[in-house]
């Protein structure tokens, strides 16, 4: 699908809060030379359910389906992705997301972050943003 040359196109996953709080499920700049696409930080709802599962693993597999779907609808894939940053909200957690990274991204291996932080809701163990990029 992909966007037009020196456009900005705004993706969605039809969240309330993404208009409510002002941000798109990403971003996709494509100019003249290259193709950007950001997505913004995605925790591990399934968002046609909007449930929240209980355990760290499901939630960050729950994250790279989001930004799959994302990055798809922007003409994108996870292979396109140069940057990733992991929020999790337990040191803990860092095996178990470390498992599910491995799966997705484990041939890709973009340049990446883990932080250990809070998050907005406590029932959010791990968010992840990534930046993609096509010549």
């Amino acid at each position: 699908m992909g966007v037009k040359p020196g456009s900005r196109r705004l993706i969605s996953t039809g969240y309330p809060l993404e208009k409510q709080a002002g941000y798109s499920r990403a971003v996709a700049i494509e100019g003249p030379d290259d193709h950007w696409c950001f997505v913004s930080g995605t925790t591990g709802y399934d968002y046609s359910t909007l449930v929240m599962p209980e355990s760290v693993s499901d939630q960050t597999r729950n994250c790279f389906e989001t930004i799959k779907s994302a990055l798809a609808e922007a003409g994108f894939s996870l292979r396109d992705v140069v940057r990733a940053n992991y929020i999790v909200t337990a040191p803990e957690h860092v095996e178990d997301v470390f498992v599910v990274t491995g799966e997705y991204f484990g041939d890709i291996r973009p340049a990446a972050t883990m932080i250990l932080a809070g998050l907005i809701r406590p029932e959010m163990k791990i968010e992840i943003e990534v930046t993609a990029y096509r010549a």
